[in-house]
């Protein structure tokens, strides 16, 4: 039972990284990835639809394209190359997906 108590957080420490000002609209884990993610990307513009693609989105495709613009130089716009990216993968994810449904086509 011991091991259970050191698996959650005090509520005190959520209380100090909540943000009031920042906070107050995100109910929710994924609107707030979707927010960090905007952040991240400096496309606070979009933040609706960072929080759209978090809730509809596999976790490992966001990761793997934020990962991506992460250690890409250069770069001028990073939401465009993010959405650039997480459309590759998914392409690739469909194709793997296709590909090992239909036998004939390996």
């Amino acid at each position: 039972m011991d091991n259970k108590k050191k698996d959650f957080t005090q509520i005190g420490d959520v209380l100090k990284k909540f943000h009031k000002d920042e906070d107050k609209y995100i109910s929710r884990e994924f609107q707030k990835y979707g927010y960090d993610l905007a952040e991240e990307l400096g496309d606070l513009k979009r933040v609706s639809l960072y929080i759209k693609l978090a809730k509809e989105t596999p976790r490992g495709f966001l990761e793997a394209a934020k990962n991506f613009v992460k250690d890409a130089y250069n770069v001028k716009s990073k939401g465009r190359l993010f959405m650039w990216k997480l459309k590759e993968l998914k392409t690739q994810s469909s194709n793997v997906k296709s590909t090992s449904k239909n036998p004939k086509l390996k």
